[in-house]
């Protein structure tokens, strides 16, 4: 495949792994290059600079591939610069930008070769971006895992309003989990995507069997937005712990009072322990799409191979040769 995505990154497929917080480390980021995607590791889950440099070194034993490392920045998260230091000194092939304003670390890195892309919910952040530097744009929909934009806009209508408002390339993310949804983000203008929940689902994936069993077995209507009330919302599952977030939120709760529910501590209980009940746990809307756990070059491969099936068949009713079709 050629789009501008896979140039700018030296990738096979434009297809990239979300920066999933306490998920993305080296063992799935290198999984996902060397099926011919872009997979990242995320950098703030890590607690100290130098954890951030042994993951970069294990993710460069494990794969000759590009790879990306992810800074979610923004509220309650721990101070970035150091990292981002870090990720500058090892000269790391892509830098994505996730949450809060990123323009100190666009500056930062500006002087290097180091490509940049940035996540965005609206128009208005998609042209900041372009406006800043920015080698690429993810636009999220609200069907998407983990945080999202603040606008309550689909994938369906954002992506084309994005791509038609900027020059720079566009990855899609929110809904997508296979074939159908790659071939209908390249054709509403996206030039690839990207996904956080279906790599979850993934053998390479070091998050609990009881994770991956519920995003196996539950739909598009198990999931829910927490965080609304700080302003920073996000896409987890539909369990006892969201619903009693949404309780405290409902009743005007700060920040500081729905800290400890919404803690790393908490979230870790759900990756690692398992305990997807108790403890949140992101997901997207994807997860009705999820019905098995493959291996992350088994998912490329068949997310491309659905896509170029369907591309052909959609010709086909597009000549009138169907009679199907209307």
């Amino acid at each position: 495949m050629n789009t501008r995505i896979t140039e700018l990154f030296g990738i096979e497929y434009p297809i990239v792994q979300g920066g999933m917080a306490h998920i993305a480390y080296a063992r799935l980021a290198a999984a996902v290059s060397n099926a011919g995607g872009l997979g990242q590791i995320t950098a703030m889950s890590l607690e100290t600079p130098e954890l951030l440099r042994d993951e970069i070194s294990k993710i460069r034993e494990l794969t000759s591939k590009p790879f990306g490392v992810n800074f979610a920045i923004g509220m309650g998260r721990r101070p970035y610069k150091e990292h981002l230091k870090v990720a500058i000194e090892e000269n790391v092939p892509i830098i994505s930008i996730t949450g809060g304003n990123p323009t100190p670390l666009i500056e930062e890195v500006r002087e290097t070769e180091i490509k940049t892309l940035i996540l965005t919910a609206t128009v208005r952040q998609a042209q900041k971006a372009e406006e800043l530097g920015a080698d690429a744009i993810i636009a999220v929909g609200q069907e998407g895992g983990g945080h999202i934009g603040r606008e309550n806009i689909g994938t369906m209508v954002l992506l084309p309003r994005i791509t038609e408002s900027v020059s720079i390339p566009v990855l899609a993310s929110g809904g997508i989990a296979d074939g159908r949804g790659f071939l209908a983000a390249m054709s509403l203008g996206a030039e690839g995507i990207e996904m956080g929940t279906r790599f979850i689902a993934t053998k390479e994936s070091i998050v609990s069997k009881n994770y991956k069993k519920a995003l196996v077995n539950l739909s598009e209507m198990d999931t829910v937005v927490i965080k609304r009330s700080l302003g920073q919302p996000g896409r987890a599952i539909k369990n006892r712990a969201t619903k009693e977030i949404l309780e405290k939120e409902s009743k005007g709760a700060s920040f500081e009072e729905l800290k400890e529910y919404l803690n790393s501590t908490t979230n870790k209980k759900a990756i690692y322990e398992g305990d997807v009940d108790n403890a949140y746990s992101w997901a997207g809307q994807a997860i009705g799409l999820i019905h098995d756990i493959p291996s992350c070059k088994e998912l490329i491969s068949n997310i491309v191979e659905e896509a170029i099936s369907i591309n052909s068949n959609i010709g086909v009713k597009i000549k009138g040769e169907n009679k199907n079709f209307v």
